[in-house]
Formats: structure tokens, C-alpha cells, sequence
């Protein structure tokens, strides 16, 4: 790690590790899911959590999990099943890795959070040879009139393809891309509500599904979305790696 650098990313070792994840998740999402002043679920005993410190204070600010498929064969034990139909997914024949739970520190505006983290998942895509990264990116509340815009975009120019596109399974659902199939999206205002994390997916070659699902237990929207490893430009996977190679995970 290099000294300038202000946040190190680090797996979770022990159960201390894993509370001080949940607790900062607890902060971020909606009551309803917590339990305790905790943010838990039955999937956090199966993933990895990692966290994201300050290199001087120890403050921990942003965590997320992770959860390995040696195969698209596995994809119905993913979170994301609870939430949608992935039978497309099936098929897939190479190493896939779920994202889940990314959430920073209320009131840190610092970019390089999101971009550490994105260094510790690059190390470990390579070193595990994943081929698609996959997870449901949220959108802060429950009304999607807030993000027509962002919605219209995402319709317009980021669904995902037929083969590998996600189903409706939830009961209460968004769909976008029938509702705004007429809609012209803002720019401006699309990418001004575009949450960060989705944006950094768009950037790498990423795509969403066609519908967003309620999610009131988190008082959020999400939107399944996936990127193909081989698909990420290249000179973005350079830019990543080169972040890879001088921050600790």
C-alpha cells in the first residue's frame, strides 16, 4: 500500500469484523431491516465482507460482501435470486461473483472509497479468474418518479442482453423499460441521479435488467445489473489494474 493512499480494503477476520460492517449498514439502509442496531440477513454466514478504513484514524468507512459461483449452475443460492428470475443465468459456464451490501460512511463524499474497493475486487477477479460480476444496485427510496429520468436511460441504453437478461419474480416491481418505452431521457438529470455504484458498473460495459424491484425491507429500488469481465474497455481495465497494484487487499 502506499503511504498517500488514505483507505486500505480489507477482509473481514473475525466476528468484530463482520458486526462493524453490519452496523454501518445499518445506517444506511431502512429501519425495517434492522435488527438490533444491526443490518443482517442469512446470506452474510455464506459471503465475504470486506472492509474500508481510514489508514490513520482506523475509521471504518465503507464495507461491502462477496459471494463466489463456481458457474451460472449455482445462481439460484445468490441474493439476487430472491428477487429475480435468473433461469437465463444457468447456462453460464465460467466463475461469477455477487456484490452485495456496498455502502459508505453518511456524510464521506471521497471518491476514493468506491475506488479502493474497486482495487481490492479487481485483485481478487484476476486471481480467481471471474468472468461476470453480478448484484443489485440500489436506488435511495421507493418512488421511481424520482429517477424517471435515470430509468429512461438505463431503458435507452443499458439492458441487458437477451440471453443472460433477468425475468420478473418479485411482486412489486418497476418496469421501466415497458412504462418509458416512450420517454426520452434528460441527460443531465439522468446522470445526476444515477447512484455511484451503478454508475461505476455503466462505465465498465455493465447492463441492468429491464425492471427495477421495490424493495421496501431496505426502503430502496434496485435494478439487477452484471458486467462481463470481457467486456470491461480497455482502458478501463488498464486504469483498474494499475489501482490494483498500489492498494493493499
Amino acid at each position: 500500500m502506499e503511504k498517500s493512499c488514505k483507505y486500505i480494503a480489507r477482509l473481514a477476520k473475525t466476528d468484530k469484523d463482520v458486526r462493524l460492517t453490519q452496523a454501518l449498514r445499518a445506517n444506511q439502509f431502512g429501519a425495517n431491516s434492522i435488527c438490533g442496531g444491526m443490518e443482517t440477513d442469512k446470506f452474510d454466514a455464506n459471503c465475504n465482507h470486506v472492509l474500508i478504513e481510514d489508514t490513520t484514524t482506523g475509521v471504518l468507512h465503507g464495507c461491502f460482501r462477496f459471494m463466489d459461483f463456481a458457474s451460472g449452475g449455482d445462481v439460484s443460492n445468490s441474493y439476487s435470486a430472491q428477487y429475480y428470475d435468473l433461469e437465463r443465468l444457468k447456462g453460464y459456464d465460467k466463475p461469477m461473483l455477487e456484490i452485495g451490501r456496498f455502502c459508505v460512511r453518511g456524510g464521506v463524499r471521497d471518491y476514493a472509497v468506491l475506488r479502493v474497493a474497486w482495487a481490492y475486487l479487481t485483485r481478487y477477479v484476476d486471481h480467481h479468474h471471474i468472468a461476470l460480476i453480478f448484484g443489485c444496485a440500489s436506488f435511495d427510496g421507493v418512488n421511481p418518479l424520482k429517477y424517471i429520468n435515470a430509468f429512461a436511460l438505463l431503458k435507452k441504453h443499458y439492458l441487458a442482453p437477451d440471453k443472460l437478461k433477468p425475468q420478473i419474480k418479485a411482486v412489486e416491481v418497476f418496469d421501466f423499460a415497458a412504462e418509458l418505452s416512450q420517454y426520452t431521457p434528460t441527460l443531465n438529470m439522468a446522470n445526476q441521479n444515477m447512484p455511484a455504484l451503478l454508475r461505476t458498473y455503466l462505465g465498465m460495459g455493465g447492463w441492468v435488467s429491464d425492471h427495477a424491484v421495490v424493495d421496501r425491507k431496505l426502503g430502496t429500488l434496485h435494478v439487477f445489473t452484471g458486467v462481463e469481465v470481457s467486456a470491461i474497455p480497455k482502458a478501463r481495465a488498464r486504469s483498474l489494474r494499475t489501482n490494483a497494484g498500489v492498494i493493499e487487499a
